[in-house]
């Protein structure tokens, strides 16, 4: 069957780049205990959001409007811009692979960080960019080392997530608007604020959104706590916003998602209330670990990266040995990150389940 496809396509391997938890229970035959593996939030989303999804639910046979006004409406009044700086697509992942298709041909160079969210990597591979990946510093991406790679290899596309998954560390604002005032003009700036809901203040950049050189990416799955509904947005310059009509699928967002996150930005006393959860499971989480004799590294984010001491192999093997106890985790995959795990935020039963699994898995991987 190969015949059919592209050259290109025909090259690339049929892999996704995370193994869910589903697959990983359907391998074992068990249900796990806790799932913390996957950034989502175990906190839910807005009762509101899930009574707006209710009502919406009748109304499935429809299709959700191609345009997204109500949601972009209410975005741009959220963010003190306009309707035409909003794009909306089915989540950070989904609006990547836009922003990929309409920038990227065969060759084309990239930049991003080694080790960073494998996700763009996969779209970047898809379209046949020319991926080069720049090394993480202390436990952070490097902007000023991404800005220099740009200059060498005349990306056309930087990604940066800040706060950063999979290390949980960020940059304060100021480092991310020196690092846009740097920019080469051939770049432009992904900017990943997946976290930026839920992080410390003085974490977002100012950045006009009119901005030429800029993308900024931010979802509902995170601290909205609506992974499963698939809704993001990207803010940007109004001719990059409307040039993703080129390429989007018009009926790619359905009535119930999108009354979810239109019902979930109009509740910010819930993301406060989740802001709060978050701010006390990072507590605890970290207690968790130091008790083990793990370092936790500091979070911006809605999980914590821990340090295990050893190499890829041991933190491996502590991951594994979570999972047969029916702990989903997982860890950053390339070295020298990869000799830490990596551990979503979650409530208190889940919590409880870690702290008396881990040291179970400390002592079993040796």
């Amino acid at each position: 069957m190969s015949r059919f496809l592209t050259p290109h396509a025909a090259r690339l391997p049929s892999t996704v780049p995370f193994t869910g938890p589903e697959a990983l229970e359907r391998r074992s035959g068990t249900p796990f205990r806790a799932r913390l593996g996957a950034n989502e939030s175990l906190f839910g989303p807005s009762p509101k959001a899930v009574a707006a999804m209710q009502a919406a639910a009748g109304g499935a046979w429809m299709y959700g409007d191609p345009e997204n006004h109500d949601l972009k409406q209410a975005l741009a009044a959220h963010h003190s811009v306009t309707p035409a700086h909003i794009a909306v697509g089915p989540g950070i992942d989904g609006l990547l692979g836009l922003i990929c298709r309409l920038t990227l041909e065969p060759g084309t160079p990239v930049v991003t960080s080694l080790g960073a969210y494998p996700t763009f990597n996969f779209h970047v591979a898809g379209h046949g960019g020319s991926l080069t990946r720049v090394p993480y510093k202390h436990d952070h991406e490097d902007p000023e080392a991404l800005v220099f790679a740009a200059k060498n290899t005349g990306a056309r596309l930087v990604y940066l997530a800040n706060p950063d998954n999979p290390m949980g560390s960020h940059h304060p604002a100021r480092v991310i608007e020196d690092m846009v005032a740097n920019l080469p003009d051939h770049s432009l700036l992904i900017l990943d604020e997946a976290y930026a809901d839920l992080a410390p203040p003085g974490t977002v950049p100012a950045i006009a959104a009119d901005h030429p050189q800029v993308i900024r990416m931010r979802t509902f799955s995170k601290g909205y706590g609506l992974a499963g509904a698939r809704v993001g947005y990207a803010i940007t310059h109004p001719e990059l916003a409307l040039a993703f009509d080129k390429v989007r699928d018009h009926f790619g967002m359905g009535r119930v998602s999108q009354a979810g996150a239109l019902a979930a930005l109009r509740d910010q006393d819930w993301l406060k209330s989740v802001q709060d959860l978050t701010l006390a499971a990072r507590t605890r989480l970290s207690a968790i670990a130091l008790q083990n004799g793990l370092r936790p590294l500091p979070s911006a984010t809605n999980f914590v990266t821990i340090d295990c001491g050893r190499d890829g192999d041991h933190a491996g093997k502590v991951l594994a040995e979570l999972g047969r106890r029916g702990v989903f985790i997982r860890m950053p995959g390339i070295a020298p990150l990869d000799r830490c795990i990596r551990i979503s935020l979650g409530d208190d039963q889940a919590l409880d389940i870690l702290a008396e699994t881990l040291p179970l898995a400390l002592k079993a991987a040796g």
